[in-house]
């Protein structure tokens, strides 16, 4: 049976201690770093610089500020009516991920190249990468069933050269698929992330967008449009989340001497008790829910791994000696 831990912030409003964006924007720095953002901000109520959060090219400006600025890369755009995320809650998930790779490692979170990710569902954003990348110099294969997708995520490659060599695009040929037709046979990931489409249907995926209009705008503004973007692929599939890692979580099983740990968002709580089930019923040998919190925003991942302590600790004494490696390659 999984052994289950439950690391709970739920109580606390902070953002990772390692998160660049704990602090509120400082847009005047922003803007200095790209004009573009300038046209957006406004004094909002309590005479604070703000953008209308509600408004995707605001969002998208303001994403392209921080890229920029924190995480030098100059070059980033997604094509219209695709999912633009809010920065600082994905950079929450890359750096709690860090930690868990740390907890493999005797508490030392590993970094470089030799760390390789794999992101189910990277999107035309490419923006787990991207952080993980640029934080922690990891490299990643990033999947995604959409071709449209992979396309702007190559394109954003593409045009930043820190990203060069770095990342992977590989696109999911089978709609069934979510480790399969992605990992090679004998291919090893350290980790896998995920951030599942959590609608089950078109309709409740609208629904989630009035709401999300009510809470950013009041009720006499709701508006038929997704502040943040997002196609089909990113927003929903048959089943919704739970149906999704739950399918995730069959897969894993099929290759679980084939990566350390996989994670996955869960956004619905209600959804944790299924999973939990299907990770017993798979055999997993350690399961943990991480909890992170962005203001009055609650969200958590689940981890988990097929491998005992001892597997685990030699994993992680890879780590050491691929790095060694590199060292002596680049002395040379």
């Amino acid at each position: 049976m999984a052994q289950q831990k439950e690391n709970s912030r739920s109580e606390k409003s902070e953002l990772h201690p390692r998160n660049k964006h704990r602090s509120r924007y400082n847009f005047k720095q922003l803007i200095g770093t790209s004009k573009e953002l300038k046209r957006f901000v406004f004094k909002n109520d309590h005479d604070e610089d703000s953008i209308d959060f509600a408004d995707q090219s605001a969002v998208k400006a303001l994403n392209k500020a921080l890229l920029k600025h924190f995480y030098n890369i100059p070059q980033w755009d997604i094509p219209k009516d695709y999912l633009c995320p809010p920065i600082p809650g994905r950079a929450d998930y890359i750096h709690y991920v860090a930690d868990l790779l740390g907890s493999s490692n005797k508490g030392k979170i590993p970094k470089g190249n030799n760390i390789k990710v794999l992101d189910i569902g990277m999107g035309a954003n490419c923006i787990y990468p991207i952080i993980g990348h640029q934080e922690y110099g990891w490299s990643f294969v990033g999947s995604d069933i959409d071709p449209l997708s992979i396309e702007s995520s190559k394109r954003i490659i593409d045009a930043n050269k820190p990203l060069q060599g770095a990342i992977e695009p590989r696109l999911q040929a089978s709609k069934m698929g979510i480790f399969r037709g992605i990992v090679g046979a004998k291919e090893q990931f350290d980790v896998t992330i995920c951030n599942p489409p959590f609608h089950a249907s078109l309709k409740e995926a609208e629904q989630g967008t009035r709401q999300k209009w009510r809470n950013l705008k009041g009720e006499a503004e709701v508006k038929h449009v997704l502040n943040f973007g997002g196609n089909k692929a990113e927003l929903w599939c048959p089943g919704g989340e739970r149906a999704f890692v739950e399918q995730m979580i069959i897969q894993s099983a099929q290759i679980s001497n084939q990566c350390l740990w996989f994670t996955s968002l869960v956004s619905k709580s209600a959804n944790l008790k299924s999973i939990y089930s299907a990770l017993i019923k798979a055999k997993a040998f350690e399961v943990t829910t991480v909890q992170m919190s962005q203001g009055q925003k609650i969200s958590r991942f689940v981890a988990w791994t097929f491998h005992n302590e001892a597997a685990q600790v030699e994993w992680a004494k890879k780590w050491k000696t691929e790095n060694k490696k590199t060292e002596e390659v680049k002395s040379l």
